[in-house]
């Protein structure tokens, strides 16, 4: 019997099912249906076989498969890339010196350079999230998160895009788009949710004093407030 088949990552894998979509005059899908692909006589070529119509369901099934296996190509991961999946990228910032934007009531609209802890994100398809680290090296599975420490975050370290230009894609040449998005836009005004840090006078007064460079160049990490899960939960989608 004659099969179409190939060899992807040392697996063969072989054609069985075909896709057929029909358009309006304006090119809108509007109609969809699935065919078993049929094995021919050897010399002649596989047929496609009477179909079925396509529900939602069965689309989802099919583009999620095809998400999860499909064959990406090469590329370079830098030592900042912590986890590369179907559905999110996670990377690690190590602690540094970088300018923050406020425009705050409170606060006013000021910017300054001030120092971070090591964060990690993650831009995955269900948002965008920042955790804080208490230790400076590269993360490791087990590595405690802390609640991040800024305005414009809700509880389990999801960010509030608003209005920033984040990236279309989620791979890891957007990671630089992603943390630009978060740095670059200004931070207006703190989530409600659980306490961000642990500072004698609050959140306001934790950024004043960061924003009149109380802190030197060291970020405060005392102030920081344990996550309950780690960078593993995190990288699995438990949280």
């Amino acid at each position: 019997m004659t099969t179409i088949s190939m060899t992807q990552a040392g697996v063969d894998i072989n054609l069985t099912k075909a896709v057929l979509l029909y358009s309006q005059k304006d090119g809108t899908i509007a109609y969809g249906t699935i065919h078993p692909v049929l094995a021919a006589p050897k010399g002649d070529r596989p047929t496609i076989g009477a179909g079925v119509p396509i529900d939602r369901f069965g689309l989802v099934q099919c583009l999620q498969s095809l998400a999860e296996n499909a064959m990406p190509g090469a590329e370079f991961l830098p030592a900042t890339v912590l986890s590369v999946g179907p559905h999110a990228v996670t990377w690690w910032c190590p602690p540094c010196m970088r300018r923050v934007f406020f425009e705050s009531k409170e606060l006013g609209n000021r910017s300054s350079v001030v120092p971070h802890p090591g964060l990690v994100f993650q831009a995955a398809v269900d948002g965008f999230r920042v955790f804080a680290l208490r230790d400076e090296c590269r993360p490791t599975p087990k590595t405690k998160l802390y609640e991040p420490p800024y305005f414009n975050t809700w509880d389990a370290g999801k960010i509030c895009i608003g209005t920033a230009n984040v990236p279309a894609k989620i791979d890891v040449n957007s990671i630089k788009g992603w943390e630009d998005a978060f740095f670059n836009s200004a931070f207006t005004h703190p989530n409600h949710g659980g306490k961000r840090v642990a500072y004698k006078r609050g959140l306001f007064a934790f950024w004043k004093d960061m924003l009149d460079g109380t802190f030197g160049k060291e970020f405060p990490k005392d102030a920081l407030v344990p996550f309950k899960h780690s960078l593993s939960d995190l990288i699995a989608g438990v949280l």
